[in-house]
């Protein structure tokens, strides 16, 4: 199958490359000319036979927006656009009625993975008509892991279910990690455990916490035995957050959740407002000690 993929960063890249070994013609494109394909997004379309598919791969919001809107432009009716980023499941509703009206279809696809799905292949959630989903399958079907389609790859639904359910599972990603983070400090701080990366290591078999996320902790821990050479400042990149606003939004209880995406919160506060509250009213209220501010 022939695909045009736009964005060609730390997982565009790797796609493409995946797609290749598989035999699909590839036309990419990325601002970076050294691993673009195309001088342009309309020298990708050209490049192009009909009726075109063009999977994009750039950050959500704004730029998925604007590629989106010059692909509108560009591509014809009966050509398909795939969107492969970490969009915000709304969002998807508004490209798909925007390329509607231009006979151009949409897929909303989440994409799990990371720079290892090169090698281990793409966990693939997507949303949109059935149709679509069939007319691209090739392409899922070689992004994903080897093995049962449905252990690596869902048609989750209609238009936006594809990143409803990503967002859900990075949603969960949280949790998981933070519990295993927790669970790394109160070995680190135990006074009889004196070998913590053993410990976590001889979690990889037979436990029922072993995970890929687990050996990737083992491999951090093989590299950096104390984690010493890392801050501990964790960003978000958005769908924790929408997470948690759908599970108010749906009165679903996600207290997990909600407190992996605060506790990243706090990694940035080098001096929390809030604590100094909490000293200041232990002081007033019990006259305990407070540690002034430069001490």
């Amino acid at each position: 199958m022939q695909l045009g993929l736009v964005g060609l960063g730390k997982m565009g890249f790797n796609m493409r490359e995946r797609l290749r070994r598989a035999g699909h013609d590839v036309v990419g494109f990325d601002r970076n000319p050294d691993v673009s394909d195309a001088a342009s997004l309309a020298d990708l379309v050209s490049k192009l036979d009909g009726p075109r598919t063009v999977w994009i791969m750039v950050p959500a919001g704004g730029p998925t927006r604007q590629t989106v809107e010059e692909l509108g432009e560009l591509l014809s009716e009966g050509d398909l656009v795939i969107e492969g980023g970490n969009s915000r499941f709304t969002d998807d509703q508004e490209h798909a009625k925007f390329l509607a009206d231009k006979g151009i279809g949409y897929i909303d696809c989440g994409v799990s993975g990371g720079v290892w799905g090169l090698e281990n292949g793409y966990g693939l959630m997507v949303g949109g008509e059935k149709s679509f989903v069939d007319r691209a399958m090739p392409i899922f079907d070689s992004l994903r892991p080897e093995g049962p389609r449905e252990e690596g790859f869902a048609h989750a639904g209609a238009v936006g279910a594809g990143h409803f359910s990503k967002m859900v599972h990075n949603g969960i990603e949280y949790g998981l990690m933070q519990a295993y983070a927790e669970g790394f400090e109160l070995l680190d701080a135990s006074k009889v455990v004196t070998d913590v990366p053993s410990v976590i290591k001889a979690w990889q078999r037979g436990t029922v916490v072993r995970s890929w996320l687990l050996d990737l902790l083992v491999r951090a821990l093989d590299s950096d035995p104390e984690l010493d050479d890392l801050r501990g400042y964790v960003e978000d990149s958005g769908e924790g957050r929408w997470t948690i606003e759908e599970a108010i939004n749906l009165a679903v209880p996600a207290p997990v959740i909600s407190a992996a995406l605060f506790a990243r919160f706090a990694s940035r506060q080098e001096d929390s407002p809030a604590m100094r509250a909490v000293a200041a009213l232990r002081n007033q209220f019990g006259g305990h000690a407070v540690h002034k501010s430069g001490s």
